[in-house]
Order: structure tokens, then sequence, then C-alpha cells
């Protein structure tokens, strides 16, 4: 009998009381813990480390607004899942995907507020290895970025394999020969553009340029051409009141001083030729402007200097880079629950219960990341 017993006792039931699924995503979060907490501590270090870190948001273009809503965003779609997984254990298989697809909406629309904020970091040159730190190093990066202009400019104006040099020749054999005004215009100011470049190169070399004497010949080239004022066809830089303006608004009245541009009402502008003094003018003078370097300078600025930015910018890039590519993961699982469309049943419960873990996870995260990156920097 007591054999019998034995015989029909239940087998033994070893491990934890959860499905090898949850535990293994239990585990793979644990390493994801860590890895984020890795992060996370680099960044303190290297912010408590680092005297003069970046924290205004003018500078190094964080827009605290942006994080807030994505953070609203995220908290949003927790909620959605957790609707859904509570619809899956009522069996409501309908709403569970109506609230899955809002959470890969809230998913989609976070990573669409990211990008604009990364579309902002690239506009204003915020990126890696790409920042200058000193006066120096933005003076030589214009350099940098100056020669690569004409090497463009050149690859365009005289298409084909032939070294640079080589092109250079041909530019200048062509302009001794063309007959075409237009095309003859071309090439003479890919010559005067190149060889602005040739002297700043020359200076910059011999350490005889300061930060707004190249933002100040940036802006000369800028504003310089020809001009019909009182029907006279003039040659020089021309300053009109709202560039003056902007100088001033933007916190370059450095180089305002240094091109001693003058004061100028709303109706003036100021006319320099060559290194002659400035004439101020009617603005109503003047018929035509044809500026001369306006298409090759346009995108050429001077980075200003920020110190660790190169750091700030690696950091931030890395934890919300990585964030990032977890979400889209999470977008992944959610996509798959959506395409079982009406065949979404009982044998997926397990499946939304992991994904919600796992998307709760990903808000866990940007819950640090956001008063990490955008509040408390400036405050701590």
């Amino acid at each position: 009998m007591s054999h019998g017993a034995a015989h029909h006792a239940p087998p033994m039931k070893m491990g934890l009381p959860i499905s090898n699924g949850k535990l293994g995503l239990w585990l793979f979060l644990g390493t994801e813990i860590m890895f984020f907490t890795a992060l996370v501590g680099t960044y303190i270090v290297l912010y408590f480390g680092s005297p003069g870190w970046p924290t205004n948001p003018d500078v190094t273009h964080i827009k605290v607004w942006a994080g807030a809503l994505n953070t609203f965003v995220l908290l949003t779609s927790s909620y959605f899942v957790v609707v859904a997984h509570e619809s899956m254990a009522a069996n409501n298989y309908r709403k569970a995907w109506s609230y899955i697809a809002l959470t890969l909406f809230c998913a989609t629309l976070f990573l669409g507020i990211k990008g604009v904020e990364y579309y902002g970091k690239f506009q204003h040159g915020i990126l890696p290895g790409r920042i200058p730190e000193t006066d120096l190093s933005a003076v030589r990066m214009l350099r940098s970025d100056w020669e690569k202009r004409l090497e463009s400019e050149l690859n365009r104006i005289i298409p084909g394999t032939d070294p640079l040099q080589v092109k250079q020749t041909q530019l200048v054999t062509e302009l001794g020969e063309t007959e075409d005004a237009a095309r003859k215009s071309e090439l003479q100011n890919w010559l005067d553009f190149n060889l602005a470049f040739v002297k700043y190169r020359d200076e910059v070399g011999a350490n005889r340029v300061t930060l707004p004497m190249a933002q100040a010949q940036l802006e000369a080239m800028k504003n310089s051409g020809t001009f019909q004022i009182n029907g006279v066809e003039r040659s020089g830089v021309l300053i009109d009141s709202k560039t003056r303006q902007s100088l001033a608004s933007h916190g370059e009245e450095s180089v305002s001083h240094f091109l001693e541009i003058p004061e100028l009402t709303s109706s003036q502008s100021a006319l320099r030729i060559g290194e002659s003094g400035w004439e101020i003018i009617d603005t109503k003078q003047i018929a035509e402007r044809n500026y001369q370097f306006r298409s090759l300078i346009e995108g050429l600025s001077v980075r200003h200097p920020i110190l660790y930015g190169n750091l700030f910018a690696s950091t931030y890039f890395l934890m919300t880079g990585f964030h990032a590519i977890h979400v889209v993961v999470g977008m992944i699982l959610f996509a798959i629950i959506l395409i079982q469309g009406p065949w979404l049943n009982e044998k997926w419960g397990n499946f939304v219960e992991n994904s919600g873990l796992y998307w709760h996870f990903v808000d866990l995260v940007w819950i640090f990341l956001f008063p990490l990156l955008y509040i408390l920097p400036g405050k701590i």
C-alpha cells in the first residue's frame, strides 16, 4: 500500500515558481541594470571631476521641455502597457491589442522628440570630437572646415578624378580662356576664396589669429561684394542695421568692435572699401546687392569653445543613444504582438507580460537619465 502511495505521488518541481521566460528576462534585465549603472556612474565621476562642465542649456542646446515631454510620454506608455496586460488576463484581446498599439505610438513619439533634440545638436555642432574646447582649437577648426569647403567646391566646379592640384591648374587655365561671364565669375570667386584661405591658414600657422579676428574675417567675407549705390557700382563690405544688431544679440559684440562697425539706425548701412573706414549710407540708396562669397561661405562658422564639450557630447549621446536602442527593441516586441491581430489569444499572455516588464525597465532608466542630464547639471 505504501508502495502504491509512493507510485502515485506527484513529481517534485524544482526551481523558482515562475516561467522560464520570465526568469530569463529578469536575468537579462539584471545585466542591463549593471550596464546602465556603469554609464550613470561614469557620467557622475566625469561631471564632478571636471570643473567647468558645460551646464548652460543655451550652450549645450539641451531642451529641458523636450526631456520633460518625453518623460510624460513614457509614463503614459507604461500605463497603457499595464492596461494591455490586465486585458489579456481578462481575455479581452481586442482591448489588449489597442493598448499595445497606443504603447507603440508613444514609443514612436518618444523617438520623434528625441530625433528633434538630436537634430538640434547636429545643427549646432554639438558632436563628440567636433567641439572646440579652447579659442585656439576653434580657430584651427575653422581652418579645417574652410579647407574642406574649398575642396568640395573645386570638385564641383571641375568634376573628375584628377588630384586637387591638377584641378586648380585647370581652373586657372579655363579662367583665362572662357568668355562666359557667369562661368568666369564662378571661377574667379573660387580663386579669391582660396586666396583668403591661404592668408588665413598662414596667419593661423603663425599663431597670429585670435577668436574675435577669425569671427570678424568670416563676417567680413560674408558681407563683401559689389553693390549699386546711387547708380554707382561700389565694391566692399556692406553691413546693414539688422546684421549689426544680430552680431550684438548673439553675444558677438567683440566682432563688431574688432571690425569697428559704427552704430546704425534702422534706415542706415555701413560700407567699408578695402582697409578704409566705414561710410554710413542710406539703405534706400542701395539698389542692388551682389555678395561674392555667400554661396561659398554658407554653413561655415566659428564654433564657440565649450570646455569639456566633447566629454559632455560623448556621455550624452552614449547614454541617450543606448536608451533609444532599448526603446527600438521594445517597439519590435510590441510590433510582434500587433502583427497577431485577430489571432491574439491567451497563448500570448506571457509574451505580453514579459514585453511589458521590459518596457517598464526602459521607462525606469529614463526616469534616472532625465534629471541627470536635463535638470541637475548646474544645480549640484
